[in-house]
């Protein structure tokens, strides 16, 4: 019954959000992020968790408002997202203004095939969409299995609706599927800084452990493909920003597992820059650093709650 209410508001926020005014729409969901926001639920709790490792000398009244900020930055992705669907090529094309983009264009033109990796920050949809239809260049991503089943498939619809060939996390075939892609000279865009399978790199992320995904590190050192890592972010204006950063190269030296160990604590470095510049974007709302992994979402570190964990 949950798994069909979950599944039944999505399709409500699809059906119903996008035909809003937009004006209606970015207010209607600062007042649902603020609604949540005062809740402390384990979603807030978790989220200045977190955020207090990107700022370990924030107090609590900035983590109080940097988590605010972040459900606002949360909330807008949500109902972007409802929107895009019916969003014109040009509002598209308009949303985003990307810096550095002659680094993806150049990968492109060079035909080796292009690696985008990014963090859960700002709308990843909204990004893939412009690449789409501003750059005309279409690209393969995965997807993480949903329950219930016709939610997911309610995600690869709406993507695929956005131009983008989407693949299922799960099954084993998409990591082959991907290079496949990338060395016809192929565009592929994955979402990497937390990891869902049990093959994940140790890196250092803000000083402490964590576990990122082997996957756009692998594709590179076995392709050729050019790996960039892309940061997303908000301002005060309608158009998302992101930033293109410098290639990750692959190491002359070294197994295959020790180049994607070398590629992945860049990709985690270049993250962790952008995600310290914007930190209210970064919509991180569950358990990374393998410190908290045995811990209860609802069970808050340090100063994220206010008070000091015993």
């Amino acid at each position: 019954m949950r798994e069909k209410l979950t599944d039944a508001l999505y399709g409500l926020g699809w059906a119903t959000v996008k035909k809003l005014p937009e004006p209606v729409a970015v207010a209607l969901g600062r007042r649902i992020a603020d609604t949540v926001w005062k809740r402390r639920g384990k979603g807030v709790l978790r989220l200045e968790a977190n955020l207090a490792r990107v700022l370990p000398d924030a107090g609590p009244g900035r983590l109080a408002q940097l988590s605010r900020a972040g459900m606002r930055s949360y909330m807008r992705y949500w109902m972007e997202s409802f929107r895009l669907p019916a969003w014109s090529a040009e509002r598209v094309r308009d949303g985003f203004s990307p810096e550095d983009l002659h680094r993806l264009e150049e990968g492109l033109a060079g035909g080796r095939g292009v690696v985008l990796a990014l963090p859960h920050m700002g709308n990843y949809d909204l990004a893939g969409a412009w690449v789409t239809s501003r750059l005309g260049v279409p690209f393969t991503t995965v997807a993480e299995r949903l329950k219930p089943e016709s939610l997911y498939d309610r995600f690869v619809a709406y993507r695929e609706g956005l131009g983008m060939e989407v693949l299922p996390h799960a099954g084993g075939s998409a990591f082959g599927t991907l290079a496949r892609r990338l060395r016809s000279g192929g565009l592929v865009c994955l979402v990497a800084d937390r990891d869902l399978s049990s093959s994940g790199i140790e890196v250092k992320f803000f000083g402490e452990a964590a576990k990122m995904p082997a996957g756009p590190a692998m594709l590179a050192v076995q392709t050729g493909a050019l790996l960039l890592p892309v940061t997303l972010w908000y301002d005060s204006s309608p158009v998302m920003r992101g930033k293109i950063h410098a290639p990750v190269e692959v190491p002359e030296t070294g197994t295959r597992a020790e180049k994607a160990a070398v590629m992945t604590q860049q990709l985690a470095d270049a993250f962790a820059s952008g995600i310290a510049e914007h930190p209210e974007d970064w919509h991180m709302l569950q358990r990374l650093w393998l410190a908290d992994l045995g811990r209860r979402d609802d069970e808050p570190t340090d100063k994220s709650s206010g008070t000091e964990k015993p």
